[in-house]
């Protein structure tokens, strides 16, 4: 009897010692064919401000599915070292060849402006910076206000000659602060812009008064005003319906349409009324004809 149970438990015990040496064997398998279904990726070890210039340090190299590396991913961190980030990374973001200036780039503000594009700085004061609120990556439109020549009592006017400006830097600083909700005050702003922008910038900046326009980030639209002259301040205004934070145009409530204001008819100049005419009948008295009208 003794025999037998422990015949039975020895069956037992290679029974399952054969099941944990397959599944074991199975475990492995599987491990050695996922880590050979993964890429070395360099990520950001810590965040690196938009701007700056990538050092070995602060890149780590971990591992990522095929099926999920990024598209311009960088496999060793020998090969970001000395570039610039065009957009902060954050800590345990990958490093693609998007975020980055193209090699040989310089540091700074020049990394950041796009080709065919370039940076123009313009004072500002609280009014005209919008009491601080522009910060880099902001959208604006310049407004001039300026007094036209060779014109005998041409009144000022106000148009606005930019549209859809992206501010590069807010005083010395490229980069957003941490807290976007806080103002602050800066006596300049840079913006970028085309080199026929900085033309009409330059030309609005010597002989007039600018003032910058903030707009939102979703609004890309191309707005034609005619400008405004100090004859046409008292003209008034039409209320319009005051749109929800954050909404496209295409969701703001309509405005009424204007009533079209009609000249009035000057008494001396309508046309007189007709006189209604009358009935006339022909009658023959005597061998003679004469007509009757009747009223």
């Amino acid at each position: 009897m003794r025999n037998k149970r422990f015949f039975i438990v020895l069956v037992g015990a290679l029974i399952f010692g054969v099941l944990a040496a397959v599944s074991v064997s199975k475990y492995l398998s599987s491990a050695q064919a996922y880590s050979k279904n993964l890429n070395n990726v360099a990520v950001a070890k810590v965040a690196i401000p938009i701007g700056s210039k990538i050092v070995a340090e602060q890149i780590m190299v971990v591992q990522f599915p095929k099926e999920s590396t990024p598209d311009g991913a960088f496999e060793s961190p020998e090969k970001l070292a000395g570039r610039v980030a065009v957009i902060n990374i954050a800590a345990r973001e990958p490093i693609t060849e998007s975020r980055l200036a193209a090699e040989g780039t310089a540091a700074g503000l020049a990394a950041i402006i796009p080709e065919g594009y370039r940076a123009m700085t313009v004072k500002v004061d609280d009014a005209a910076g919008i009491s601080g609120f522009i910060q880099p990556g902001t959208l604006v439109d310049v407004v001039v206000t300026i007094d036209p020549e060779g014109i005998a009592r041409q009144d000022p006017i106000s148009k606005i000659v930019l549209q859809n400006i992206k501010v590069l830097a807010s005083g010395q600083n490229i980069d957003k602060p941490k807290d976007e909700r806080e103002a602050t005050s800066v006596k300049a702003v840079t913006l970028q812009v085309t080199p026929e922008q900085a033309e009409k910038l330059a030309l609005a900046s010597s002989e007039g008064k600018l003032q910058l326009v903030m707009r939102s980030q979703i609004d890309q639209g191309d707005e034609q005003t005619p400008g405004v002259r100090k004859r046409n301040l008292l003209g008034g205004d039409t209320a319009l319906p005051v749109p929800e934070a954050g909404s496209l145009k295409s969701e703001q409530p309509k405005s009424a349409p204007k009533p079209v204001r009609r000249a009035p008819v000057s008494q001396s100049t309508a046309p007189a009324p007709q006189p209604t005419p009358r009935t006339q009948v022909e009658m023959i008295e005597a061998g003679k004809k004469r007509s009757v009208e009747f009223p």
